[in-house]
C-alpha cells in the first residue's frame, strides 16, 4: 500500500519537545518529501497540532514512533491518502 499523505493529531508538553525536533524526528523516517506542522491550540501544559506528512510509501508505525520518540503524542490519524497521487481536498459547504 502506497500511503502518501498522513494528517495526525498531535500533542507536545509546552516546553518540550520543539516544533523543530519533532520536524526533524519526522523527516528523518523513510519516503517522508514534506513535513507541515500546524499549532492547533495551547493552554498552560500542552500545544495542540495538526502534522501533515506527504511522501511515498510512508511507513505510519514508524513516523508515530518517531513522533512519540521526541515526547509528544500520537492522537489520532485523521486523513490517509493512498495511490499513485494524491486528490486535492475540496471544502464542502453547507
Amino acid at each position: 500500500m502506497n500511503i502518501r499523505q498522513l494528517l495526525l493529531d498531535v500533542d507536545k508538553a509546552v516546553a518540550r519537545p520543539s516544533l523543530l525536533e519533532i520536524a526533524e524526528a519526522i523527516d528523518a523516517c523513510q519516503g517522508v518529501e514534506a513535513v507541515n506542522i500546524t499549532v492547533q491550540e495551547i493552554d498552560i501544559e500542552t500545544v495542540g497540532m495538526n502534522v501533515t506528512i506527504e511522501g511515498s510509501n510512508l511507513d505510519y508505525d514508524e513516523i508515530a514512533k518517531a513522533i512519540e520518540r521526541t515526547g509528544a503524542v500520537v492522537h489520532s490519524l485523521d486523513e490517509i491518502a493512498i495511490g499513485d497521487r494524491i486528490i486535492p481536498r475540496v471544502q464542502r459547504v453547507r
